[in-house]
């Protein structure tokens, strides 16, 4: 019985061996946007020569050209720099007419929940109507409003609050 173990463990072993050894080296695409693994069909060039991906995001400068845009404390105007940057961006859609996205509106973490969804879709809505006035085809232009639930500075600051208020743009179709 005793010359049965150590062949016992010695078979293991093999077979383990064995099968981890059948498993494929090649690393598989999960899909996730900005993984260095992305497929060549989810991650392209847009007309500029920039990096344009799906679900890619202005904020990661992974939306081609497509520039986040930025907003006054407790407002949805449009201030000079913003429409620079939105012209820039209706320019560049114009440019890649395939390119569908979402305009996201962001609020800084001052003010109450709903008061700021509410901010948010004003600024985002803001965002799309300068867009058709420049001559992007509305139904490629959809919105929505995060509030203050997606901040990309979490300093308790004026440095902080101000790149939290803003509009910025995915990519959802190329």
């Amino acid at each position: 019985m005793r010359s049965l173990k150590p062949m016992a463990l010695i078979l293991t072993l093999i077979l383990s061996l064995g099968l981890t050894s059948c498993g494929s080296s090649k690393k598989k695409n999960n899909g996730a946007p900005g993984s260095s693994n992305a497929s060549m069909d989810d991650r392209d060039m847009g007309a500029d020569g920039m990096e344009l991906e799906l679900n890619g995001d202005s904020d990661a400068g992974k939306a081609g050209a497509l520039q986040t845009v930025y907003f006054a404390f407790n407002s949805s105007s449009l201030n000079s720099d913003t429409r620079a940057a939105l012209q820039s961006n209706a320019e560049f859609l114009k440019n890649n007419g395939s390119v569908e996205i979402q305009v996201e509106g962001h609020c800084d973490e001052r003010g109450g929940v709903q008061y700021n969804l509410a901010l948010g879709e004003r600024r985002a809505m803001a965002v799309k109507q300068y867009l058709i006035s420049m001559g992007v085809n509305s139904s490629r232009i959809s919105t929505i409003s995060f509030g203050k639930e997606r901040p990309i500075a979490f300093g308790h600051d004026e440095g902080s609050w101000s790149k939290n208020r803003r509009a910025n743009f995915v990519v959802t179709a190329k």
